[in-house]
């Protein structure tokens, strides 16, 4: 078996050595652009008395400082991609050793009406979401987030393929990331989506061969004054024409540059996710479903955007003093730039959108794939489809340290319910949200934590965590029957995996022994499937009279004057409490 740090110290030690080169490149074309620069200014002193040889070589001097100055900007990516490959690299070995807590919670993700997220610790501090994330575009944090609230149960193989091929290809992934990384994004894809589907057009058809018609008169008169054909004060009226037909549009102009300002470094970085994606050798039915999305009859998704691209970057250029004069009154590029960009919004504006969630939807299936390559020693459950629910050797909570953590066997039917009792802290929660994950997890499609696993797909219900609510003005025992109406109602419609966990806290105990056990037998009359823990032990007398019930335990025992806990999921019934034993320990009684 792999081990994922080894691969991950591997690429860390390839990619820093590749930017300390990549640092030397650039210093040596800094260096070869300073001195073209001056060579170029010396050789035009020299014969300044030589107007036609000065401008000679001003143009080859100004053509290598360019060329220069490209290769430049591309090492200089080169270099920023290489330096986010190392930074993915160093923080998934941070994150291995348990130092994940910083990153995005993901707290704006959960709901407390949701069906599960709230009780599972599904977002915040410590949470899974925070774990697995690794989306770098906010549009795929939402994506990812999506996906593992969906309680979506339909084509988990589909899932589950594309994850596993997503895992088996890590130097993809990273370079995907690393890309991805690099986009500033100054505007949401939403935005520039709604900006793309609202533009109104304002340039005349005529724009479309008026500028190259215009242009070329332009190189005609100036070909025509070098020769000393046509005296210099014709060519600047020509140039006057021009900035006057570019003047009449240049408010619409204005306001469309500012949205391409904005949008085109998002365009530039997607294009080159867009190729990467048509680029990769997939095979599993759902990412060649996707791949297949970006690719046109005629032209890909990747060309397309960077076609977008050059066009926004020309109309940015316009921002130069010198070129918007010379270039706007010779060659009408504003409009001729501007009419670009609007007639490939009419071609393209309505697929954007489609295009945009394909890399999103890479961009977070990017981090399920990276969490089952990080723990090749999960499994993916096996589906089934029969009166089996869940039956699972060695389940385990997938957050807690591997050292730590201990591990049960759970075997459980549909239309079953476990009523499981424990003293506190003996790892009843624990369980509950171990199950509940487990749950989750298998249904977005990824392997869980567990020797091995057969699985009947079912959705996730949950009452765990309940608060009274100043806001709506309601207590806490009216908010903890509103979410037990909500599962009442919820299995009425189609089968759930119902997990409770010590339900009517907000009353009596008499009450609530009598409540819960009541909501228990309804819920096995409605063959639900579930597993409720509590403290109330009277609760467990229900397997005596319905056959679906079954009592398991979490046990506590004192040994040496010492509580201990062996956190193994055992049949029966729990006997030995500990609320007593600590309150005289801590000398609180």
């Amino acid at each position: 078996m792999y081990q994922p740090n080894d691969f991950y110290t591997a690429q860390l030690k390839q990619f820093k050595s590749k930017v300390r080169q990549l640092k030397q490149q650039l210093v040596v074309l800094s260096l070869i652009r300073l001195v073209v620069f001056g060579l170029t200014a010396f050789g035009v002193y020299l014969a300044f008395h030589n107007w036609q040889l000065a401008f000679a070589i001003a143009v080859i001097g100004v053509a290598v400082f360019l060329f220069a100055l490209s290769k430049y900007t591309d090492v200089k990516q080169q270099r920023n991609l290489n330096k986010a490959l190392v930074e993915i690299n160093k923080m998934e070995l941070d994150i291995a050793s348990g130092h994940f807590h910083h990153r995005p919670a993901g707290l704006e993700y959960q709901d407390p009406k949701h069906f599960y997220s709230l009780d599972i610790d599904l977002f915040g501090t410590g949470s899974f979401f925070q774990f697995v994330n690794r989306t770098n575009i906010k549009e795929g944090s939402e994506t990812l987030a999506k996906a593992l609230k969906a309680n979506q149960i339909d084509n988990i193989a589909l899932r589950q393929q594309a994850i596993k091929e997503l895992a088996s290809k890590p130097e993809w992934r990273q370079l995907y990331s690393a890309t991805a990384a690099l986009i500033e994004v100054e505007v949401s894809a939403k935005q520039i989506i709604h900006w793309l589907t609202h533009h109104r057009p304002f340039l005349p058809k005529t724009m479309r061969w008026l500028p190259v018609v215009f242009s070329g008169i332009s190189v005609g008169l100036f070909v025509l004054f070098l020769f000393k054909v046509l005296d210099v004060s014709l060519l600047g009226y020509w140039l006057l024409l021009g900035l006057f037909i570019t003047g009449g549009y240049v408010k619409k102009v204005n306001a469309l540059s500012s949205n391409t300002d904005r949008a085109s470094a998002t365009f530039k970085q997607y294009a080159q996710l867009l190729q990467q994606i048509e680029e990769a050798p997939f095979v599993s039915a759902l990412l060649l479903e996707k791949q297949d999305g970006i690719k046109g009859e005629r032209q890909k998704a990747s060309a397309i955007f960077k076609q977008f691209s050059r066009h926004l970057d020309a109309l940015d250029n316009r921002n130069n003093l010198i070129g918007a004069i010379f270039g706007n009154g010779l060659f009408l590029t504003d409009v001729k730039n501007s009419y670009k960009i609007e007639q490939w919004i009419a071609n393209h504006c309505k697929t954007v959108a489609d295009w945009f969630d394909v890399v999103t939807f890479f961009d977070a299936y990017n981090s399920l794939g990276n969490y089952a390559f990080n723990h090749p020693e999960f499994v993916y459950p096996t589906l089934v489809d029969n009166p089996l629910c869940i039956k699972a050797e060695q389940l385990g909570h997938p957050l807690l340290d591997v050292n730590k953590r201990v591990d049960s066997d759970l075997h459980i039917d549909a239309e079953q319910f476990f009523i499981v009792t424990g003293a506190n802290m003996a790892g009843k929660s624990t369980f509950l949200r171990t199950v509940s994950l487990h749950i989750v997890m298998a249904n977005v499609g990824l392997p869980v934590c567990a020797l091995k696993s057969e699985y009947s797909p079912i959705k996730l219900i949950t009452s765990m965590r309940t608060s009274d609510s100043l806001t709506d003005d309601s207590s806490y025992f009216f908010s903890e029957l509103t979410r037990l109406k909500f599962i009442v109602d919820a299995i009425k419609t189609e089968p759930y995996f119902i997990i409770l966990d010590e339900i009517l806290k907000g009353t009596n105990s008499t009450d609530k022994a009598i409540g819960s056990q009541k909501f228990v037998e309804k819920l096995v009359q409605s063959h639900a499937t579930g597993i409720i823990a509590t403290h109330d032990l009277s609760l467990t007398n229900i397997e005596a009279n319905l056959k679906e019930v079954k009592n398991y335990f979490f046990d506590a025992q004192i040994k040496n004057d010492e509580l201990y806990f062996d956190y193994k999921f055992k049949k029966g019934v729990c006997q030995n409490m500990n609320a007593s034993f600590l309150l005289k320990k801590m000398e609180i009684v």
